[in-house]
């Protein structure tokens, strides 16, 4: 009787498994042919903003580079959208950045905004991509990072450093 059981109950299980696993794969089916709260931005008919882009050559800006008065000197002016990604924002910063062109170097993206409650500048990462490669923050947009105007983007250049090899003589 209780062999009986085990086998019923398991059953039941595998059941409630299977149609548990379709009803995921219909969920999977519906979220990959509609996007979750993907607002397209037509860059046709919307104005781009004013990005003000910080470069630094293998550190971020230390914060209290950042005030009302003065700013870092290395100023990029970008004109996009907040759409943009980063690896958008990499290939526009490796067009007038040498340092960056070498494959294998790192751009690490923060956004850089005021801190409303204690004044003063809060950096805040919002991920990295590297020249020549696929990353998973390639495609993280601005506003996917709740950037808003008048934040300034603080970006860490990394070269990768040159790996000397013996050479047989």
């Amino acid at each position: 009787m209780a062999d009986r059981d085990r086998r019923n109950c398991s059953a039941r299980s595998r059941s409630r498994s299977t149609s548990r696993d379709k009803e995921r794969a219909k969920r999977n089916e519906r979220e990959k042919e509609e996007p979750k709260n993907v607002k397209t931005i037509d860059r046709e008919k919307t104005c781009p903003l004013l990005l003000r882009v910080f470069c630094s050559k293998g550190r971020h800006h230390r914060l209290d580079e950042y005030s009302r008065n003065s700013l870092p000197s290395n100023e990029l002016q970008i004109y996009t959208w907040k759409d943009a990604t980063l690896k958008e924002l990499m290939n526009l910063v490796k067009e007038v950045n040498p340092d960056g062109r070498q494959k294998g170097t790192v751009f690490s993206f923060s956004t850089v905004f005021p801190d409303q409650r204690r004044g003063g500048f809060i950096m805040k990462d919002i991920g990295s991509t590297t020249a020549g490669r696929k990353g998973q923050d390639d495609s993280v947009t601005l506003e996917s990072k709740k950037f808003q105007i008048g934040d300034y983007i603080d970006v860490a250049i990394q070269v990768p450093r040159m790996v000397r090899r013996d050479r047989p003589y």
